[in-house]
């Protein structure tokens, strides 16, 4: 009897197993004669506004993703997406409910890095459009179809990628914005392939009337720009569409609203008033992010240091730069506030201020909303008798959009080896030592949140902000002091404010020297606060470029060495 009954289990478990949905994902011949490495994306969306790609995300609206590495896949040949691949949201194919679905496939293209490090590696090289899946040139998918899955039915989906992705032009020069890219060395010689960086340098009023002229530089830290933003020689049009909605900001006509900042700031720029001055955007994507951190690390190479001693030489020749420390500034928000800081710390010399705009965690005490020192899961809080998941992201009312479990799994599932090009990848790839595969040590296990304490120590020594001041104030207190700016709303999104104020302690504490710092919240204000009261943060967040301008001045004026060129490029 107990024999029959396990037949029948055994049968009954085969039968659902055999039942559950199937994709074979191919390729033809035309798109790709040779064997492609990269990561199969299927995606099954509940409606078709937009294309299944462009509907995944952390909100609780987003498509369904699963994911599948794949080496040397040949044209024709069909790569399975069944039961076992990893989903997001939900874990399995076997998990989705009956209906209709829209379907699309993407192949997330992978090269082969031979590192200098000894690794060989599998990622996927920016290719112009900023580390997005979802539009790099060259990655193959497939048209959107509509399917229905039928409950208990065996059925098997056939999904060809016979569509490519196409190349992204290069920005053209204009009377004030000018493009430049380089060949670095040293990353070049760590990857083992040829590695570019690039900017996009927005030039002075009269810079050509003014050949005497040298100029200060100011580094505007950020994501990957494809261009030199909100900056426009005309006004908006009078007829524009005003009928687009920005749900973050409860309003319409935005896209006005930034033209005509961009066309506010150009005026400014050109006014006999404005200080001359050079303002870049770096570019340097990079095959795990869309940008570096522009720091040095084990698994992205040396980027703090291809920057600042190949690529900003470089620019300074080309556009008349002062090139020296106290005529240097950095600022921006997010990662570019933590960037903004970072080389700040990294390079004290090279700098004379930064001013950080709700940057990523600038200690680890607070990774977001947890200690990664302390702590054991990044995803729950554990008592002995509950687990409590941690909030990922919130509004400025403090309702919760999503938990950090959910984000991590989103990216887990857009790929393996932190892989995925998003947040939490990208900080393990920047921070951790490098793996015995050559890949980025996990922070912790992606798909359980358990904390690895060895590699959090790793991440306090190189690149907690705040513990870095702290153990080297003696030497790089008397560098820092007066150049360090901080701005956070208290209801940061991403709850990057709660390492703000534990930096506000710390730098409020320090004695010779005093930090001499600026630490400012906006009251409600969310993700980009950058330091002005006076304006909504839909208003503030595009006028980066003119926010600072009176306190670096204050600034050169303060601290400048004998003999400083302070006229030249005040016309």
């Amino acid at each position: 009897m107990n024999r029959l009954l396990l037949t029948v289990f055994v049968w009954i478990s085969a039968l659902t197993t055999y039942a559950q949905p199937i994709f074979s994902v191919t390729f033809p011949s035309t798109q790709s004669a040779k064997p492609l490495d990269g990561r199969v994306l299927l995606i099954l969306a509940k409606t078709n506004k937009v294309e299944p790609r462009q509907q995944v995300s952390d909100a609780v609206e987003t498509a369904q993703l699963f994911g599948i590495d794949v080496d040397g896949l040949k044209p024709g040949q069909s790569a399975t997406v069944d039961a076992r691949a990893f989903g997001y949201p939900k874990r399995s194919l076997k998990d989705l409910a009956p209906g209709d679905y829209y379907v699309q496939a993407v192949l997330h293209k992978y090269e082969t890095f031979k590192r200098s490090d000894g690794h060989t590696v599998k990622l996927p090289m920016d290719r112009g459009e900023g580390q997005k899946w979802q539009t790099a040139p060259g990655n193959l998918l497939s048209k959107p179809q509509k399917i229905t899955l039928r409950s208990g039915a065996k059925q098997t989906f056939a999904v060809v990628m016979d569509q490519v992705n196409p190349p992204i032009p290069e920005p053209k020069d204009t009377k004030f914005i000018k493009h430049i890219k380089i060949q670095s060395e040293r990353l070049t010689k760590f990857w083992g392939r040829p590695m570019y960086l690039g900017a996009h340098v927005l030039i002075p009023a009269g810079f050509d009337e003014h050949p005497e002229a040298r100029y200060p530089l100011c580094i505007y830290h950020g994501h990957f720009p494809d261009d030199f933003a909100g900056f426009r020689e005309t006004p908006p049009p009078a007829n524009m569409d005003t009928t687009d909605y920005i749900e973050r900001f409860h309003i319409h006509g935005y896209k006005k609203i930034v033209a005509q900042e961009a066309y506010d700031f150009y005026k400014k720029w050109t006014s006999k008033d404005f200080p001359r001055m050079l303002i870049i955007e770096i570019q340097h994507a990079n095959p795990y992010y869309d940008d570096s951190y522009a720091v040095n690390s084990e698994n992205l190479g040396p980027y703090g240091d291809a920057i600042m001693y190949e690529l900003l030489p470089e620019i300074e020749k080309r556009f008349r730069g002062i090139g020296q420390g106290w005529a240097r500034f950095a600022y921006g928000g997010s990662t570019g506030g933590w960037e903004s800081l970072a080389v700040q710390v990294f390079y004290p010399d090279e700098f004379n201020g930064c001013f950080a705009a709700c940057p990523d965690p600038i200690t680890f005490d607070a990774y977001t909303n947890f200690n990664l020192y302390k702590d054991k899961n990044a995803y729950y809080a554990e008592g002995p008798f509950r687990r409590t998941p941690r909030p990922g992201q919130r509004n400025y009312l403090g309702q919760v959009k999503c938990t950090t479990e959910e984000s991590n799994h989103r990216e887990l599932a857009l790929g393996t080896h932190s892989r995925s090009g998003d947040q939490f990848d990208i900080w393990e790839a920047v921070y951790s030592p490098v793996g015995k595969d050559g890949y980025p040590k996990r922070i912790w296990n992606k798909l359980t949140g358990e904390i690895d304490s060895t590699v959090a120590t790793y991440w306090r020594e190189h690149y907690d902000l705040m513990h870095i001041l702290r153990r080297d104030w003696k030497t790089l207190g008397p560098k820092v002091t007066g150049k360090i700016h901080i701005y956070c709303g208290d209801m940061d999104n991403y709850y990057l404010n709660n390492a703000v104020y534990l930096m506000e302690d710390f730098l409020k504490s320090v004695k010779n020297p005093s930090a001499g710092s600026e630490v400012a919240y906006g009251d409600r204000a969310e993700h980009c606060w950058n330091g002005d009261p006076t304006q909504p943060n839909y208003i503030s967040r595009l006028r980066y470029n003119t926010m600072y301008v009176d306190k670096i001045l204050k600034r050169i004026e303060a601290n400048h060495p004998p003999g400083a060129d302070l006229k030249s490029w005040r016309y």
